[in-house]
């Protein structure tokens, strides 16, 4: 029995631009008629997503693949190719909702091509335009660093992970008496004991 199955993506969880949340990938997908949909938090500049690479393994002859727009499928037009070629080479179907069905013809492969360039020229029009901004960002301030500002680590931290190493709280109690994550506690540990 032929499968209807729903991919969303974002690269980020925070992701909510341009109705590309994977709420509203959800409520898209739905309507579409989806019987199963994977939804994801990953980059897009990487084919091999865990659960994208899962879902693929198991589409079956006579599904159809459905994503909201291009670029949630695939941002490089090499990859893209692949995978698009794969599945029609498997008997599987590829719906993106606001441009249509990929059709294995010479037409329909003409416009897969041409979405997925405009898909991977917007990529590297995001890469260009970051680039130059921080580059702008280091001539006005030969201090500017990229990346988030280091977290300050407070004084209470010792007596904390002096109490954790004793076995009088655990790391769990302690990130929360913090107000910090499990990561963060670790950076923490490696930089100050």
């Amino acid at each position: 029995m032929s499968r209807r199955v729903g991919y969303g993506r974002v690269s980020t969880k925070g992701q909510e631009r341009d109705g590309n949340s994977l709420a509203d990938q959800r409520s898209k997908l739905e309507e579409a008629g989806c019987d199963e949909i994977v939804l994801e938090a990953y980059t897009g500049t990487k084919m091999e997503r865990p659960k994208f690479t899962k879902l693929l393994s198991k589409l079956e002859p006579g599904d159809t693949l459905i994503v909201c727009k291009v670029d949630r499928f695939a941002r490089t037009l090499r990859e893209g190719l692949e995978v698009v070629e794969d599945l029609m080479q498997r008997g599987i179907s590829v719906h993106i909702l606001n441009l249509g069905l990929l059709e294995d013809t010479p037409n329909g492969r003409l416009m897969l091509h041409m979405w997925l360039a405009f898909a991977q020229f917007e990529r590297d029009s995001i890469i260009e335009r970051t680039s130059a901004g921080k580059a702008q960002a280091r001539e006005k301030n030969p201090e500017y660093k990229e990346g988030r500002k280091a977290l300050e680590i407070p004084a209470a931290f010792g007596d904390i992970w002096a109490r954790v190493t004793a076995g009088e709280q655990t790391v769990t109690a302690a990130c929360k008496e913090l107000g910090i994550s499990r990561s963060t506690w670790y950076k923490w540990e490696k930089v100050s004991v």
